[in-house]
């Protein structure tokens, strides 16, 4: 798919499914997207560490997606902390085992926040809540990167290169 500065006009998606990946020390949450980008659904909930690449490179063979989105927390005013570079570096891992141009960064700013405060509105509580959250937040950081690409026509975030 063309990635150039003309995008592909407003309104218009790409069609084909797209994970979202919500980063943590402890969880990695994945969601996914129907095949039209309309919208992100919760998918599932990886452990952190060894194996973590791999049911992730799984999951986009088995949803026969077309992108990863990653979260790249970032703080209010912009600043990248260690939880962005440690993004950065997953991605990186991502990218390096993934074909070229499929893994992009998108800024999460609150994307946890916003998912903590609609599952406590919906009466999701304690360890429920804890269990799913990461799922949840990956969820409102692919819904953000697939409203974006929808209303500029242009894919979300910036491309992750891996070590090719």
């Amino acid at each position: 798919m063309s990635d150039g500065p003309a995008g592909n006009g407003a309104g218009t998606m790409r069609h084909g499914t797209r994970l979202g990946v919500d980063v943590g020390s402890v969880r990695i949450g994945v969601a996914r997207s129907d095949p039209g980008g309309i919208l992100a659904s919760p998918l599932e909930t990886v452990k952190s560490g060894r194996g973590d690449v791999d049911r992730l490179v799984a999951l986009v063979t088995e949803n026969e997606a077309i992108e990863v989105v990653v979260g790249l927390p970032t703080s209010l005013s912009g600043r990248e902390g260690p939880a962005a570079a440690s993004a950065r570096k997953f991605a990186r891992m991502l990218a390096d085992r993934l074909p070229p141009g499929m893994v992009r960064l998108y800024d999460e700013r609150l994307t946890t926040v916003t998912a903590e405060s609609g599952l406590r509105a919906g009466g999701v509580h304690g360890q429920a809540r804890r269990r799913v959250v990461d799922q949840a937040a990956a969820a409102v950081l692919l819904q953000a990167a697939l409203d974006g690409e929808r209303l500029t026509g242009r894919p979300p975030g910036e491309i992750v290169r891996g070590k090719t």
